[in-house]
């Protein structure tokens, strides 16, 4: 089994998702059971939820209780990690992603990522946006293609004139920018984003989010913050994950509540979520 049958996002921005009779978008993911191990430590327990497709989805909470372990669990980012161990189900487009038959390389050119830091490469800004579609083997025209990223990242208008010079001489918000061009310039359909503006300015924070809402038309986002107002604003559905003592006194992560962005700021089922949420512990 392999991810061919994936769509890419060309394929998806022409046919826009559908929803079922209760106004809830087709999953592009489907998590059951998911756990984390590294070595003996249990990192993350029993997560199960869905996520939109074409939706922002957000995962909040204290520091340490797994949000980013799972964030990285939809690209297989945690196989990188020699002691890591995945265990459960995570199923995009009913392809599931630990298949013995998948290939990883393959599932990050569908899933891109957008790290906490901008890492853009000691590369022009035009080589940075290239690099991934020539190790793809890409055969179109590449001008075009850089172009295109470019314009869907917002940053076109403030490099067209440069794309020749080094992508390490732009501000840390076209710097954070460009390495969203970089991530969808492979044609994935969905993008990972990992505090993606934490180190960024107020008004670099606002244009990433404002991004965000323009991508989401063709991209289903899935976005890991400590910024509760953040997302408050970008979000359509939030996690809320929290760390708790397992039977060895380790402190491993899970899963609190998943709900609608808006429910689980103003009417949230669980006690801890509002505690959270209103600041009285985190």
């Amino acid at each position: 089994m392999d991810l061919t049958s994936a769509p890419d996002a060309a394929d998806t921005a022409a046919q826009p998702a559908s929803e079922d009779d209760a106004g809830t978008p087709p999953a592009i993911f489907d998590v059951e059971n998911l756990n984390v191990y590294y070595g003996d430590f249990h990192a993350v327990q029993d997560v199960t939820l869905p996520i939109g497709k074409n939706q922002i989805t957000a995962f909040i909470g204290p520091s340490g209780c797994g949000k980013s372990t799972v964030l990285r669990c939809f690209n297989r980012m945690n196989d990188l990690i020699e002691i890591a161990r995945v265990e459960g189900k995570i199923d995009y487009h009913g392809v599931d992603l630990y298949g013995l038959s998948i290939d990883p390389v393959e599932v990050r050119r569908h899933i891109g990522m957008v790290f906490q830091k901008p890492n853009p490469f000691p590369k022009s800004i035009y080589d940075n946006v290239a690099f991934g579609p020539k190790i793809a083997g890409y055969k179109g025209n590449m001008d075009e293609l850089v172009e295109e990223s470019l314009h869907k990242a917002a940053l076109w208008d403030e490099v067209k004139d440069k794309l020749k010079e080094s992508a390490l001489a732009l501000s840390g918000g076209q710097q954070q920018r460009l390495c969203i061009a970089r991530a969808i310039a492979t044609s994935p359909d969905v993008v990972l984003m990992d505090e993606p503006c934490s180190a960024l300015d107020p008004i670099a924070t606002l244009r990433i989010e404002e991004l965000m809402q323009e991508l989401k038309a063709d991209y289903s986002i899935l976005i890991v913050t400590h910024n509760m107002q953040q997302a408050a604003r970008v979000s359509d559905r939030t996690g809320f994950f929290n760390v708790e003592l397992n039977e060895r006194g380790q402190r491993t992560g899970h899963l609190v509540e998943f709900d609608e962005t808006g429910k689980i700021f103003t009417n949230p089922n669980v006690k801890a979520t509002e505690d959270y949420i209103t600041g009285r512990f985190g």
